[in-house]
This record gives structure tokens, sequence and C-alpha cells, in this order.
């Protein structure tokens, strides 16, 4: 180091001159440097609305370009409620079309839980959201079920809304006065999000909740650790002691809704669907189901203030009777945990706030193991091409062959068997195997493609929900079919 400093030492460098600028040279810079820093604020400004608005990435626009963001022009509020602008009118919503799938008794079929949150307790306080999401499915024909819990921060497209909290969706229903209300909005949401249809769903507000639960005469559950909860009400925060024990209705609400644990979210998605299966197990057992078939018509009008359900009476009979058949070990459980999501963070109202961006892939796979195959091979009674039919799914066929035509020949040959095929056209590159994408869950459709063109179900099907897509299946064409297309098309 210190031959290094000598070196610099023996080199002389002549002086360095510095001019002092005159004042036409500080005004020339002076008036570069600003237009330098102005020119960077309008490149960048103009970079980042152009990005956002013109390759439409799901989140929020920023308000410096000048356009309503992600969530359909609405401001959300520091819970992730949209709420509509002072000054400007109210927007036209786009309804979702809020008809439910007939259950033939025989197919599976789904059900969605929703709880609703603590402001369903608060008067003037606008709609409340949705607190708990579980999608629970059940297969009369392999006598299997399963519950999928949605977490309530999960960001996904609402229709008819743009971006927001899964959970806001109930809000937005109840609020613009949608048909169906909060529970057809959530219902589809939960639909387009996860690619199956839901047949049922029945929502409940905690009132009527520990209503069932005391006319039960409590849930006899065994609480696997010690926890603190804090009832809603008058009632005092308490401790429950790990082990086997009989709670009161305020007792096991208050058990299924703590949030502050460990695990957060998934913990209690965790603790809600033990809650499920201790209320399956006493109400299934053999020694209580013909005493709570008796009960049933007592317990369901007292808890009529508080529910709301598409589901007659006699339907909810038959779907205890089903469940009492199927045995606990056949009842899959999953939750979409931290590891099928990425933490990000956006502004709500103002304030920064966390959601949940959904790994599609991921939930694909969880969804496809709780349904144990019914999510894409709905094992219905009947004809397939009559299901096919009443399905009346929109079908785009694209040519990614080198055989000129086949797009048209495909389309008129799946024509001819009752298919609705509505666009045709070139694909977007050349592929080797024929490939289905499901943008709506036309499950009975989707099966018929799969069938009849000989599509290998592990390799070559996307499921990918789009409610603003102008068809609900996209075929394209590979070079495996040119072979397969029957002769005459």
């Amino acid at each position: 180091m210190n031959k290094i400093t000598a070196l610099f030492k023996k080199i002389k460098l002549p002086p360095i001159k510095i001019k002092r600028p005159s004042v036409g040279n500080m005004i020339f810079w002076g008036v570069g440097i600003a237009l330098a820093v102005s020119g960077f604020i309008a490149v960048n400004n103009l970079v980042t609305c152009l990005t956002l608005n013109t390759i439409k990435l799901p989140g929020t626009v920023p308000a410096k370009c000048g356009v309503g963001g992600a969530n359909g022009g609405f401001t959300l509020n520091a819970e992730g409620t949209p709420i509509a602008p002072v000054d400007l009118p109210t927007p036209v919503i786009s309804a979702p079309d809020v008809s439910y799938p007939q259950w033939d008794g025989a197919s599976r079929v789904n059900i969605l839980f929703i709880g609703l949150d603590y402001r369903d307790y608060i008067t003037n306080e606008g709609p409340p959201r949705s607190d708990t999401m579980i999608l629970f499915t059940i297969d009369p024909v392999t006598k299997q079920a399963g519950m999928l819990s949605v977490p309530r921060d999960l960001w996904v497209n609402i229709p008819g809304y743009g971006y927001s909290r899964i959970n806001t969706a109930y809000a937005l229903g109840e609020g613009d006065k949608l048909p169906g209300g909060g529970p057809g909005l959530a219902v589809k949401t939960v639909e387009q999000l996860l690619g199956v249809p839901i047949h049922y769903y029945g929502q409940i507000d905690f009132r009527a909740f520990e209503e069932v639960i005391d006319t039960m005469g409590g849930l006899y559950i065994c609480i696997p650790a010690r926890i603190r909860i804090d009832p809603v009400g008058d009632k005092k925060p308490r401790v429950l002691d790990k082990g086997c024990q009989t709670l009161w209705g305020y007792d096991v609400l208050a058990y299924a809704r703590q949030r502050y644990t460990a695990g957060g979210d998934v913990d209690r998605s965790i603790r809600q669907q033990l809650v499920i299966r201790a209320l399956r197990d006493q109400v299934f057992s053999t020694e209580n189901f013909s005493n709570m078939m008796q009960l049933a018509p007592q317990i369901y009008a007292e808890a009529q203030a508080g529910l709301r359900t598409n589901m007659a009476f006699d339907e909810a009979l038959k779907l205890a009777v089903l469940l009492q058949q199927i045995p606990p070990e056949s009842i899959k459980s999953g939750v979409i945990d931290d590891t099928m999501v990425t933490f990000e963070n956006t502004t709500l109202n103002g304030q920064k706030a966390a959601v949940l961006k959904p790994i599609m892939d991921k939930i694909t796979i969880l969804r496809d193991d709780i349904f144990a195959g019914g999510a894409i091979t709905p094992m219905a009674s009947g004809d397939p091409v009559t299901l096919m039919q009443a399905d009346a799914a929109r079908v785009r066929v694209l040519n990614g062959t080198f055989t000129q035509g086949i797009d048209q020949r495909t389309g008129n040959y799946l024509i001819s068997k009752g298919v609705q095929v509505v666009e045709i056209g070139p694909a977007d590159r050349t592929y080797d195997q024929t490939l289905i994408i499901m943008y709506n869950p036309k499950l009975y459709t989707f099966r018929y493609l799969i069938a009849e063109m000989g599509i290998a179900a592990n390799v070559q099907i996307i499921i990918k929900p789009d409610p603003a897509a102008t068809v609900d299946i996209e075929i394209r064409l590979g070079n495996d079919w040119v072979a397969k297309l029957p002769a005459g098309f």
C-alpha cells in the first residue's frame, strides 16, 4: 500500500484551473437541468400509466394516471370495500348471471358456506363482508366429500367490479342490490376463481350460528391446543384448555373466529374445519341422527332469521341423509394457505393494505385433490351429449396446425355433434398437441370435448377462469388432431 502511495506522489499533475462560469452559462445549465428533470417525470408517468393501462395488470392503477383503477372506478376504504365517488354519478354495474346449476341428485353437488363478519351485529355501517368462505363438495357416487377454505384477503376479480379482496364480493352485491344480492355475487366470484359450478349457498350470521349450537345442547369438540377466545357481545374473554369438552354457541363461534394465533387466517380456517367435523360427528352419530332429524324443522325454523339459502328444506334433508352415509375418513380438507399465495401490498383508500395474490397452479392442484377429480370430470347421470347441449357452452376453435382450413372443418364437425361453436380463427402459434382452455365452468361440455377429441387430461388442459372472456371454452388445434378429424369434414 505504501509503494502505491509513493508512486502517486511522484506523478506531477498540472494544476486544475476552474474558470468561473459566466451568467449566460449559468442560465443555460439551469434551464437544461430543469428540462431534464421535467422530462424524467413525464416519461416516468407515461411509462407507469402505459404499462398499467395497456397491459391490464391486476391491481390498482395510480391516481396520477387519471383513470379508474382495477376496482371498476371505485375507491376502496381501509377494509377493502369499494365506495362510490362523491362527485361522480353512480357507475352502472354489470350484474353477473345469478342462476344456479340444477342438481340432479346423482352428480357431484357443491355448496358455498358464507359466514358474515362482526359488522352484521352493528346497524348503519353498511352491508357486512364475508368473514368465512368454505366450499363443500359431495359425490353421491363415490361417497366422498371435501371442504376447501378460501382466505378472505385473497385478491380476485369480482364480476362487474374488477380486482378486490374476495370478502368484499358479498358487501358489493348487497350494497348495490344486485340480483341475487351478496350471496349471488360471492358465489359467482368463487365459481370464477376455482372453475367449479356451485349449486347451493348457505349464509348464516353470528346469532343464528350460536342458536343452532345451543338448540343441539352445545357442541362436543376436542381442542388440540390451549387458546384464548373473545366471544362476541357482553361475554368476557377467556381461555379454552386443550382437550375434549362441550361448548355453548358463543364459545364455539369465538373459537372459530379467533385470528390472532401464530398462523393467522390459516390457523383460523383449520379451526373452522375442526368445528365442522365436530358438528358432523355429533349430528350424524348413530345415537343422535334420528333425534336430529326430528329436531331439524325446529333448528331450520329458529335459524331462519339469520339464515339465507337457495336450498329448500327437503333438499337439505336429502343432503343430510347423503352425508350420514359418508365416513369421516372419506371427507377431505384443504386450506388455501401461505404456500399458494404471494403477499402483496396495495393502496386502499389512500392507506397501505396487504392482500394475498393467488398462485393458481397450486390452488388448482389443491382443488383437484379435494374434489377427487370431480372438478373436471362431473359424474352426472344421463346422456353425455344431452348434458353437453344443456350446458350451452360457447366454444372457440383456433388452428394451431400446418393444415389450412382445419379450424372451419373442425367447427362444422363439432356443430354437427351439437356443440355451440361461435368463433374460429388462427392460433397464436403451432401446436403439436391439441390444447383445451376452460374460461368458465361448463363442465359437461368440457368432459364431452375431452372424450370426443381424445385429449390427454394430464397435459393438454388449462383451467383459466376469466369472467370477461367472450367464450367459455377454447380449443387450440394441434397437429395430432389432423389425422383424428373424421372423413367428410
